[in-house]
């Protein structure tokens, strides 16, 4: 049976314990448009990133 040489420290628990709360990535809303688009990407309903186009959509 394995047993550890010397305490875990606080904060190498806690990290260990974050990866368990980590909940992915929380989609936001297009400023243009309202449909979800991934944080830091071009919206791919309306081709808006920084309200600038800079995809053309065809619709």
């Amino acid at each position: 049976m394995a047993v550890p040489k010397r305490k875990v420290s606080k904060m190498k628990r806690r990290q260990r314990q974050a990866a368990n709360r980590y909940e992915g990535v929380q989609a936001s809303f297009c400023k243009e448009c309202g449909k979800p688009v991934a944080p830091h990407s071009v919206c791919t309903a309306c081709g808006m990133y920084k309200g600038r186009q800079v995809l053309t959509v065809a619709e």
